[in-house]
């Protein structure tokens, strides 16, 4: 299995995106994050980090990646955070780290560095600067145009209203800061799309309609496309 993280936690915590409030909390427990291929995930964050047993000075944040809508597969990581980057942080509590640990691993996802499969062993995946602009002191995941936006918003909609149900909440400053905008031009983006009778949009949380929930056959497509693709490159590098 082959998976690499790299991030910086080299962040002001001040950052815009990461400070919006929602109008309301979201209304379920379990969240879809969708990669920008398509891929529906979730992840298991086994808070608190822990101190690394080993005498190595670094420290452990245990993390199941669930790739939802198949038979069980998985990615067992170990994100390991290093002392100088424990230092600039405001804490390890997840309010700090939270949104960079899974935008980080939905990346590596993307750029298929991560493989699922139905059982594994822990893969360490150390953080650096690889998501991090110092020049601009804030997180970078890579710029998404409004086109790419609306796509993948249609796509969280579906995904979260077809495996866990309910309202969908848009107004999530992980989505934004993944796709290097803010959370209002987020939900403008969103506006949009549920002006195409897609899903209806109140206090940004979307409630899928038929439309929407009807195209099952083209959202289930571009996923196993994007598996395929996944499946195809680890096997090349196993030979």
């Amino acid at each position: 299995m082959v998976a690499a993280v790299h991030v910086s936690h080299e962040i002001e915590m001040n950052d815009e995106r990461l400070m919006q409030t929602p109008s309301k909390q979201p209304t379920t427990t379990k969240t879809i994050y969708v990669t920008r291929t398509g891929l529906p995930l979730s992840f298991q964050l086994e808070w608190p980090f822990r101190h690394a047993t080993s005498g190595a000075d670094f420290d452990v944040l245990h993390t199941v990646i669930s790739l939802e809508n198949s038979a069980g597969l998985r990615a067992l990581v170990a994100v390991n955070l290093s002392a100088t980057l424990r230092e600039v942080l405001p804490s390890l509590e997840a309010k700090d780290t939270e949104a960079a640990v899974i935008n980080a691993l939905r990346k590596e996802v993307d750029q298929k560095q991560t493989e699922f499969v139905k059982s594994g062993k822990l893969v360490p995946l150390p953080l650096s600067s690889r998501h991090y602009s110092f020049k601009q002191k804030r997180w970078v995941f890579g710029q998404a145009t409004d086109e790419e936006m609306a796509r993948m918003i249609a796509r969280k909609v579906y995904w979260q209203t077809r495996l866990v149900g309910g309202e969908v909440w848009l107004g999530d400053p992980i989505e934004a800061l993944y796709l290097d905008t803010s959370v209002e031009h987020f939900v403008e983006i969103a506006a949009g799309v549920a002006e195409q009778g897609l899903f209806t949009l109140a206090e940004r949380h979307a409630t899928a309609l038929p439309a929407l929930m009807g195209q099952k056959d083209r959202f289930e497509a571009e996923t196993a496309e994007a598996i395929r693709q996944l499946e195809e490159k680890h096997a090349f590098e196993r030979g």
